[in-house]
């Protein structure tokens, strides 16, 4: 199962047999093997995997070993793999379906209308108060609202994973890789891309 670390560039199109297809540019790799862990060792398969390489006056004493601005573990069986070894984009191919996670963006504090859907109130016949508010939120004999309510706050800024992206076009000599439609975060946030 082929994975990679990398920044989401742009939203932009190609044209496949004439027809506009939309994609989005991520500058994905070059990664390093960080560290190996085994079921021996660690009860459990995963490879960690950093990217981007921090500065050498930036790594501190307790941080040897941990040279890259972002480190991902990834859970998968390491048995051809070694420390140090890299990871680029080679390892997708054209065609390939694909996984991405990464956090998307924040929206700030949001109303109930536009963060769960809510209908909204009438804007006629006598509504003489908002007509984007939740209404009533409590139920008059347990005197109290119960957990998990829908109600207004903030919105965005959690992890997404969006599956079936298929792989446009892939560039190992530049490090970037074409996905069909959009994935989730701005523009230079950090996307995890498996196979």
């Amino acid at each position: 199962m082929p994975y990679i670390l990398g920044k989401k560039i742009e939203m932009t199109q190609i044209f496949e047999n004439g027809k506009v297809v939309p994609v989005t540019l991520v500058a994905a790799g070059p990664c390093f093997v960080a560290q190996i862990k085994t079921n021996s060792k660690d009860k459990y398969e995963a490879v960690q995997i950093g990217f981007e390489k921090k500065k050498a006056n930036r790594i501190k004493k307790s941080e040897k070993g941990k040279e890259y601005k972002f480190l991902k573990e990834f859970r998968a069986n390491a048995e051809n793999l070694k420390v140090g070894e890299e990871i680029n984009v080679a390892v997708f191919n054209v065609g390939d379906k694909v996984k991405v996670s990464g956090v998307s963006k924040g929206k700030g504090f949001q109303g109930a209308v536009k963060k769960w859907g809510f209908h909204g109130r009438n804007a006629t016949h006598g509504v003489k108060h908002e007509h984007r508010t939740v209404g009533s939120v409590g139920s008059t004999d347990p005197a109290r609202v119960f957990p998990g309510k829908k109600m207004p706050g903030r919105m965005g800024a959690g992890r997404v994973s969006v599956k079936n992206l298929t792989v446009a076009k892939v560039d190992a000599e530049n490090n970037l890789i074409a996905l069909k439609g959009a994935i989730p975060g701005r523009r230079g946030s950090l996307v995890e891309i498996r196979g």
